[in-house]
């Protein structure tokens, strides 16, 4: 059975997710770190927590990362929407 096209809402959703430069940032690193938490996030980034930790929790909310739950630590990891933005801002990066 062929998947459904997704609705032009349902993109501007996992668009709007991505729409900054700090979400953006975060969608590579953790491409390339797999389980990073926060704490790492803030690391490599040199940005606010409180900043990052909102960033995160919009791309979470867009369905660009999942949040594993380790004790207090939350790892973050991409979603398979997530591993395709992430193929598309490298090829865009490229172009």
């Amino acid at each position: 059975m062929a998947k459904s096209l997704k609705t032009a809402k349902k993109m501007e959703r996992h668009l709007k997710g991505m729409a900054n430069h700090y979400r953006i940032e975060i969608l590579l690193l953790v491409a390339e770190r797999e389980g990073l938490a926060l704490e790492d996030i803030v690391e490599a980034l040199g940005a606010n927590e409180k900043t990052l930790g909102e960033h995160t929790r919009r791309l979470y909310q867009a369905g660009l990362i999942n949040k594993k739950y380790r004790g207090k630590f939350v790892e973050h990891t991409l979603s398979p929407y997530g591993k395709t933005f992430v193929r598309f801002l490298k090829s865009f990066q490229r172009a």
